[in-house]
């Protein structure tokens, strides 16, 4: 789906290397912690010459992808991606790597943190790309039916429950049966029966 919304110029992704910010002849972008500790920790220079360089175009939010930010959830991503669709030119996300990134970058250019689940990663980039991912679902278009996203897992319309279970052909596999209900072409009964196996 990402490849067809880009494809079809829908959405736009581009990837900056910090490397390209440096003002040091090694190119480097992160250094040792102060106080000491294990990890290194990426300096705030080449991030903040980056953010603002990349705002001259894009003025949209800077997100930090971080294992302390708020958690992703579908009522926050549906809220977050009407806005990016209807406000924003486009967003700014900034993974983090190693130990994350100087907390000055955090003070003076990050406009939200946000973290997939509680538990730590390599790096931020794919947290960025699950953001990128379902933010895309909400762009008109994108998906090859429009209604997609409005029933499912955690919607309002499932009064943010689990989804119901599908089934498809064959009618029997493995001795497993289809519901009968989901064969009868009787709408009031289906729906019923949805409702009662939302979870």
């Amino acid at each position: 789906m990402i490849r067809k919304g880009l494809e079809k110029k829908l959405i736009d992704i581009k990837v900056h290397d910090l490397r390209d910010y440096t003002k040091n002849k090694w190119k480097k972008v992160d250094d040792i912690p102060y106080g000491g500790g294990a990890g290194m920790v990426l300096t705030p220079q080449p991030l903040y010459d980056a953010i603002k360089t990349i705002k001259k175009k894009n003025p949209g939010p800077v997100i930090y992808l971080s294992p302390k930010g708020q958690i992703l959830t579908h009522n926050r991503i549906q809220t977050f991606s009407k806005k990016i669709i209807n406000k924003y030119q486009g967003i700014i996300l900034v993974c983090g790597r190693y130990e994350g990134i100087d907390q000055r970058i955090i003070d003076l250019c990050i406009d939200q943190e946000i973290s997939i689940g509680k538990y730590v990663l390599t790096g931020g980039e794919l947290p960025a790309m699950v953001l990128i991912d379902c933010i895309s679902r909400f762009i008109p278009e994108l998906l090859g039916d429009q209604n997609s996203h409005i029933e499912e897992t955690f919607s309002k319309k499932l009064k943010g429950k689990k989804e119901y279970p599908h089934y498809t052909k064959p009618k029997s596999f493995k001795g497993l049966e289809v519901p009968e209900v989901l064969l009868s072409g009787h709408h009031k009964k289906i729906n019923q029966w949805r409702e009662e196996h939302l979870s």
